[in-house]
């Protein structure tokens, strides 16, 4: 009872796919959503974010961040070691290879990335462009507009 048709919602809209889309995509990820690493996403200023990703046990070079498409891709492959085989009584470091999707909304781009202390930080920021930020509309008075559109006029006689 989970499938639902947006077949109509796509005739009968112009400019909306995007929305169609995003229920798409919610609609087919919430099923199997992997649970490792674990993230945290947190808001650091009035248009910054910063995604932290546990990442213990990866080094840089293990560690891949892209951007494709409004999403961002975090993926891990951890280097087979070479030399000696080790033997574990325990393993509760998980190191196996990840990827992690997060899917961006317009204008938010990745400013940043670090990686300290077993911790990813990708850090985004929101830019609006100037033409969708709100604007002061001045209302020109009666008075002034009158005055404008009387034009100068010479008596004939």
């Amino acid at each position: 009872m989970r499938n639902f048709d947006f077949a109509p919602l796509h005739r009968a809209s112009v400019g909306f796919d995007q929305i169609a889309d995003l229920m798409d995509r919610v609609l087919a990820n919430d099923v199997s959503q992997p649970s490792y690493p674990p993230y945290n996403i947190e808001k650091t200023a009035a248009d910054s974010y910063r995604i932290s990703i546990a990442v213990a046990g990866f080094s840089d070079s293990d560690l891949s961040v892209e951007l494709r498409e409004n999403a961002l891709i975090v993926s891990a492959r951890k280097a087979e070691e070479e030399g000696e085989a080790r033997t574990y009584l325990h393993r509760g470091i998980a190191t196996r290879a990840f990827e992690r999707r997060f899917t961006l909304a317009d204008h938010v781009r990745v400013t940043g990335a670090a990686h300290e202390n077993g911790m990813l930080h990708v850090d985004l920021k929101r830019e609006i462009p100037e033409a969708l930020k709100p604007r002061r509309i001045e209302i020109a008075s009666s008075r002034a507009a009158s005055e404008t559109d009387v034009v100068d006029a010479k008596a004939v006689n």
